[in-house]
């Protein structure tokens, strides 16, 4: 359930996409949705990771997700753009605090030879809540005259897995001698491999964002598709998603997380290079779930890999992996101010040049 509402923060999707009609937004302007909420990971991963050190993983995952909660209702009892800005923003602090503490509490409670397995697996319950986001707004505008209907329910089942949580008994791993601060965190970025580890998480996270908030936008521009079928592109892209992490989840026991990378980086490129130079419509369809399908399992593959290196490091290495999920801000914030100075074409292909460095350093993790 931690994971179902880490999903959560993919509501910057359709919130753009609502938000932008209702208010009449520009592109740039739009994409401060999802800056809003992406910015946090930057400010707070590193300082949640070196508290939950001492308060505990759980205690921390708690937290996050009653903020989490807040985050939701604000929007849907008051609903301005600020107000909307203010609850992405409490949604992106909450979702942060989920992040840094949910993954190695997974850690803690799965057998350590299938950790890869297992977060696969958690991203694949992510990938649900993501995916339904889209078609429930839909349901709820039509069915009740509100969109927004969508943050309520979000928010209560927010609420009942915090409950949920705190009832469950865990045993959890403790760091042993120095606890961790400020500079043993950041040390870890002189570690060339953790450094490289780093900056894929901020890319792949920037193409997950980047292209959930402009999907709509891009094919509506470059298809000429209508704006409630290009609003579904995204539950097609998160539907791929959904199944590329269950097949992970399988694949990833009897598949080297190494060479399993490499191979979902190159679906990734082929699939974009592909949506971008065929401008057919029934192929643009099969290409975001493509796109989805390659995409999948690139942060847990990421995240696991230096883990699984530096076991002891975990919850340091957890908060600079999540700080580098910011890349959700910067990366759809330029796609934005490209599509408004040229196309949503050429601001959608920043993305390609960020799966190409994903490529590079999966094959730098084979090598090595």
């Amino acid at each position: 359930m931690a994971f179902f509402v880490m999903s959560f923060c993919d509501l910057v999707g359709i919130g753009v996409d609502r938000v932008s009609a209702d208010m009449h937004l520009s592109a740039t302007l739009a994409q401060l949705i999802p800056s809003a909420v992406f910015l946090w990971f930057f400010l707070l991963s590193v300082p949640v990771g070196i508290l939950q050190t001492r308060l505990g993983k759980r205690f921390i995952l708690n937290a996050g997700m009653v903020i989490t909660a807040i985050g939701l209702l604000v929007p849907f009892f008051f609903y301005s753009f600020a107000t909307v800005l203010i609850g992405f923003a409490l949604l992106g602090i909450g979702n942060t605090i989920v992040q840094v503490s949910a993954n190695p509490l997974l850690v803690d409670v799965v057998p350590g030879n299938r950790t890869s397995s297992f977060l696969s697996f958690s991203q694949f319950v992510k990938a649900i809540g993501s995916m339904i986001g889209a078609p429930l707004a839909g349901f709820f505008a039509a069915q009740f005259g509100d969109w927004k209907l969508l943050f309520l329910v979000f928010g209560i089942v927010s609420i009942l897995s915090v409950i949920w949580l705190g009832s469950v008994k865990i045993e959890e791993t403790k760091q042993e001698g120095d606890k961790a601060t400020f500079g043993s965190s950041f040390s870890l970025l002189g570690n060339g491999f953790i450094l490289l580890m780093v900056i894929s998480i901020f890319l792949v996270v920037g193409v997950d964002v980047g292209f959930n908030s402009n999907s709509g936008q891009f094919l509506m521009k470059h298809f000429g598709i209508a704006q409630t079928a290009a609003e579904s592109g995204r539950s097609v892209y998160f539907f791929g998603r959904m199944l590329g992490t269950f097949a992970g989840a399988i694949m990833l026991t009897r598949i080297s997380s190494r060479k399993f990378f490499m191979w979902t980086s190159i679906l990734s490129i082929v699939s974009f290079v592909a949506i971008l130079l065929i401008p057919t419509q029934l192929i643009a369809w099969i290409l975001v779930f493509m796109i989805g399908l390659g995409v999948a399992n690139i942060f847990p593959l990421v995240f696991s890999i230096a883990v699984e290196k530096y076991p002891a490091r975990s919850s340091e290495i957890s908060g600079l992996m999540i700080m580098a999920v910011s890349g959700g801000a910067v990366i759809p914030l330029l796609i934005g101010w490209i599509s408004d100075l040229s196309n949503i074409a050429l601001g959608m292909s920043i993305l390609l040049v960020c799966l190409f460095y994903l490529f590079s350093v999966s094959l730098y993790c084979l090598k090595k």
